[in-house]
């Protein structure tokens, strides 16, 4: 394959007063890095490492503001929707700053600028009495000026308090449920004073907070905005209204660059794009806001984009000038160097599935000890671990690893970097387990792209892999191995209590998908798991003509699955006339009826007339051959890893694999 050239991405642009080395860019982003609130050695080893990777752009994480509060009320923190109320912050605590100063010298370091965002996130004071986020019912109070003004005043001190650290750059903060958005937005700024009015004047809430910014730091520093080409929600802007937003604000002087993006933090779609969204699918979005703008004003664009390849084609057609590719970069930091190296095949490719960002948006509450997380990427949130502990092996083993699902690929993959001989079993035709199922679903293909990342550095760094080898205690005896890890995985959950549940026309979900099995034309889903197994089956049917009704658990379908998704996720089954009707747990299946009793009383429902019952009911370990092999005792240094061990989700496979090839 011929070396791809990049002629435009890794050109440096100025921007303002900065250069910035080359177009790629990690747009500001709350994956919660920091284990203390500062810019902590864990923080940097995360951000930073993007910059050392090669990402010239570092946004890094979000800086939250205070509020003016009476001091009679108390603050209005809620963890779990990112909303902060509050009369003080972080940014505001002594140490901060030398914190940001350590961060800035590491990115200036690896030659990169880092930028910091400014932001007003809270659901007590904004434009006006409209809740922002469309996920709550919460009502705020619309501020006086008194209050704007406080704001004002605390944006000019964010800034030069990140001009002093070594700042090259800040922007604010006017999208995604911002108390800027909410003055931007037609469908949240119902004032009647100076705030409010048409496009060019409900942009001056904006101006003037840009006004206080330059006033403080001046022209030394780059200062722009990051802003939705399009709300996506009711009553929101579209694109035109968003043009003479952007126009106007830009004809004022104010701004180096524009950030721009597509969506809410809710809805569908959102602006952290979920795998069901296609690559950089609003990108003329950018391609207006750089024609309205001028050349003066460089746009960076972002919109699941994971590719350098159509990063360079972006820029190229002029679509932006700088990719924001966020996303990319927490799925292998060093995806930059890579390819500027003509390494492409090496590189591991973010697959969209929103564990990170939406996980630590869905985590923070309930989880004190909250760390980052990548489903592909195990070294995410533990780079320090990995820094300390990742070395050669000081004895080369013959290692056997049973299963080519994501977490034995794993523990392959890291015990072969750090020298052992590897061996991978893996029963059926191609590696990936349960990944390769789940690819087959609508609107997850980008899952096979973990499997070619697997399959192509297994095979760059020497594992043996052997397919359709279906292992037991006298094979892997006979392999003379030193370690052994089990990576077996699961398999699907029976509906065991349930009466008829082996009757000819039930049949499971992973068979389904995998064109196992075939379905009649009505086909009932029954669910008992809240992520994304149940809406994509269910989608993958629908797209086949069937007529298809969800019987589901609980009060939603889906509700583990992330904000920034899930309303992509219920558009599609509406879309597809999917029938969803939640509280129902089977009790029976009758050749010509299925019986559910309520999940909340005492009552019992017959529904009629399905031709096939698909159960989506979770799976169970698979852990028979380590438990053979532990009872044997021959072999001594043997392990278990992923959902062999525990069914989870890939994050949980693909750490607990890695982790177990670290140590081998």
């Amino acid at each position: 394959m011929s070396q791809t050239k990049f002629e435009h991405l890794f050109s440096p642009i100025q921007v303002g007063p900065m250069l910035v080395p080359n177009r790629i860019a990690e747009t500001t982003n709350g994956i919660g890095a920091s284990k203390t609130g500062f810019l902590d050695d864990s923080f940097i080893a995360h951000h930073a490492g993007k910059a050392h990777g090669g990402t010239g752009w570092i946004g890094s994480e979000t800086w939250i503001l205070n509020s003016l509060m009476p001091p009679e009320v108390p603050d209005d923190v809620d963890m779990k929707r990112g909303w902060f109320t509050s009369r003080q912050m972080i940014y505001q605590m002594p140490g901060f700053a030398e914190s940001v100063k350590n961060f800035c010298d590491e990115v200036h370091k690896a030659g990169s600028v880092a930028i910091f965002q400014l932001t007003q996130l809270q659901a007590g004071l904004t434009a006006s009495s409209v809740p922002s986020d469309e996920d709550s019912d919460w009502v705020p109070r619309a501020m006086n000026d008194t209050e704007i003004d406080f704001m004002f005043e605390r944006y000019a001190d964010a800034a030069a308090l990140a001009q002093a650290a070594g700042a090259d750059g800040i922007e604010i903060h006017c999208a995604h449920d911002t108390v800027p958005q909410t003055f931007l937005s037609p469908g949240l700024n119902l004032r009647t004073d100076r705030w409010g009015g048409g496009p060019n004047e409900r942009i001056r809430f904006v101006v003037e907070a840009l006004e206080r910014i330059r006033k403080r730091v001046g022209t030394s520093l780059a200062v722009g905005i990051r802003i939705s080409g399009a709300e996506l929600r009711q009553f929101g802007y579209e694109n035109l209204e968003a043009r003479e937003m952007i126009y106007a604000i830009g004809q004022t002087g104010l701004i180096d660059f524009l950030d721009l993006d597509v969506g809410h933090c809710f809805g569908n779609h959102s602006y952290v794009s979920p795998s069901f969204i296609g690559h950089a699918e609003y990108r003329e979005v950018g391609k207006a806001a750089r024609a309205d703008l001028g050349p003066k004003i460089p746009v960076l664009f972002t919109g699941r984009i994971n590719d350098p390849v159509l990063a360079e084609e972006l820029i190229k057609g002029g679509y932006c000038d700088l990719v924001g590719m966020t996303r990319a970069g927490i799925a292998d930091p060093e995806f930059p160097k890579k390819a500027r190296e003509g390494r492409l095949m090496e590189i591991r490719r973010c697959i969209a599935c929103n564990r990170c960002i939406g996980g630590a948006q869905e985590r923070l509450l309930a989880d004190v000890m909250y760390k980052p997380t990548c489903s592909v990427n195990p070294m995410v949130g533990n780079e320090l671990h990995w820094k300390e502990h990742f070395r050669p092996a000081d004895k080369p083993k013959r290692v056997v690893v049973v299963g080519g699902g994501i977490a034995g690929c794993e523990t392959a993959r890291v015990a072969a970097m750090r020298g052992h001989k590897v061996t991978l079993l893996e029963q059926g035709k191609r590696l990936g387990g349960q990944m390769l199922i789940a690819s087959k679903a609508p609107g997850r293909d980008s899952f096979e792209d973990q499997i070619y990342f697997e399959e192509n550095e297994l095979a760059r760094l020497g594992v043996d892999i052997k397919l359709q080898s279906k292992a037991d205690l006298a094979t892997i005896k006979g392999l003379a191995a030193d370690t052994v890890v089990i990576a077996t995985g699961s398999t699907p959950r029976l509906a065991m209590k349930v009466p008829g549940n082996d009757l000819p026309h039930v049949v499971q979900g992973w068979d389904v998908l995998m064109g196992k099995v075939a379905t009649g034309a009505k086909v009932a889903v029954v669910s008992q798991e809240d992520y994304f197994q149940t809406p994509t089956i269910a989608e993958f049917l629908a797209e086949r003509g069937k007529q298809v009704t969800v019987f589901h658990k609980s009060t939603r379908l889906g509700n583990d699955i992330d904000k920034y998704s899930i309303g992509t996720v219920m558009k599609r089954l509406e879309e597809r006339g999917i029938k969803i009707v939640p509280g129902r747990r089977l009790a029976e299946v009758l050749p010509g009826a299925l019986k559910f009793a309520s999940a909340w009383g005492g009552n019992t429902y017959v529904e009629e007339g399905f031709d096939t019952v698909v159960l989506v009911y979770g799976s169970v370990p698979n852990s028979e051959l380590y438990d053979q092999i532990k009872a044997d005792g021959t072999i001594a240094e043997h392990y278990i890893v992923g959902s062999a061990w525990l069914p989870r989700r890939i994050a949980e496979a693909s750490q607990n694999g890695a982790s177990v090839g670290l140590i081998i």
